[in-house]
């Protein structure tokens, strides 16, 4: 007698493990969108720290970014979020564009 496994039970694992990355995917794409998200967020409140120390020591708010770069509380890669998205402000705070 012949030791193996028949196509019947090979096609059924093969299912078994289609199955299973049908309900992991989904749930690993939610957990990426709420990362970048958390991230852009915390981007963005590190920003607004930046906005108040550098209206503590100029006496003004930066107009830009470039101010907050130029001045050295920021480095050129914090105007953009993980995910790509730009920073700006707008009315004295960090805002995702």
């Amino acid at each position: 007698m012949r030791k193996g496994f028949t196509l019947v039970e090979m096609m059924i694992v093969m299912m078994a493990i289609a199955l299973l990355f049908l309900l992991t995917i989904p749930n690993i794409a939610r957990t990426v969108t709420v990362i970048e998200t958390s991230g852009c967020k915390s981007q963005v409140s590190l920003i607004d720290t930046a906005i108040l120390q550098y209206k503590l020591e100029k006496q003004r708010y930066p107009e830009s970014l470039d101010d907050l770069i130029k001045a050295g509380f920021l480095i050129e890669e914090q105007r953009y979020c993980q995910n790509g998205k730009e920073i700006s402000i707008e009315g004295n705070q960090a805002k995702i564009r």
